[in-house]
């Protein structure tokens, strides 16, 4: 009996850990997506036109200025005093 409470409690403790790193990946994720949905939006965009057979230039050209804001954002210290995320965008 008493292995069988060790082997049990061993799977819950897999389990438990399995279940942390899968939360910090979904906040990684997260993160990643705050600073770069709007380029990635703006790429899918600019793409979609392409295919489409119109220009996709201007959707390029937003890609691009979000990029360079969302690497502006990676370079400036933020704690939760100063944090906006995309408000304004």
């Amino acid at each position: 009996m008493t292995h069988t409470r060790s082997v049990s409690r061993q799977a819950g403790q897999g389990m438990t850990e399995y279940v942390i790193i899968v939360a910090l990946i979904a906040i990684a994720a997260i993160a990643v997506y705050q600073f770069f949905g709007n380029t990635v939006r703006d790429q899918t965009a600019a793409i979609a036109q392409e295919l489409a057979g119109g220009s996709g230039a201007t959707a390029q050209a937003n890609a691009q200025t979000a990029a360079t804001s969302a690497e502006s954002d990676a370079n400036t210290k933020r704690n939760l005093s100063n944090y906006t995320g995309n408000a304004g965008r």
